[in-house]
């Protein structure tokens, strides 16, 4: 995993250039902060990292670090810590990127991570949100991405209408 202390983030790239300040807001995380509307860090980690689902190297180098927050505390993570690793890895696939070679070994044990962690935070109760960012882990973090994103348009109404118009078929 990247050191939080590298100069290296000045060499990776998000959305808006140099990714050098990606490091602050990945500290902020250890607190576990609600995921809601526009908070902080969370509103600039995902305009910055996952940017109209375009992802950067940066996005790749930071998916550790929100793991790692996220297995700190499982039970008191918000949706937000299994749904941004999956959503970088559903952008990352969908656009055919490579992880960069220094980055790959960190990101791709994060992701494996995942359904262990979900297991973690089940004890407590979910709402909509979050079943369907832990569902999206899952799948993400299995490969199947196509099953991760289907299952982050997922709501109880969603999931109706789908299974009327499977029961049709």
């Amino acid at each position: 995993m990247l050191n939080l202390e590298s100069s290296r983030w000045g060499e990776l790239q998000h959305a808006y250039g140099s990714a050098s300040d990606t490091p602050s807001l990945l500290r902020q995380l250890r607190s576990l902060p609600e995921a809601v509307g526009e908070s902080e860090p969370w509103f600039t980690l995902w305009s910055s990292l996952a940017h109209q689902g375009d992802v950067y190297s940066a996005s790749f180098a930071a998916v550790p670090h929100v793991v790692s927050a996220l297995a700190s505390q499982p039970e008191n993570a918000s949706f937000t810590y299994f749904h941004f690793p999956a959503w970088v890895e559903i952008c990352r696939q969908c656009h055919g990127m490579s992880v960069p070679l220094e980055l790959e070994e960190a990101y791709f044990a994060a992701l494996s991570r995942l359904p262990g962690l979900a297991a973690a935070a089940s004890a407590r109760a979910w709402d909509e949100n979050m079943v369907a960012s832990v569902l999206a882990a899952i799948a993400a973090a299995k490969g199947d991405v196509k099953v991760a994103e289907a299952a982050l348009e997922l709501s109880p109404d969603v999931a109706a209408n789908f299974l009327e118009w499977l029961a049709d078929q």
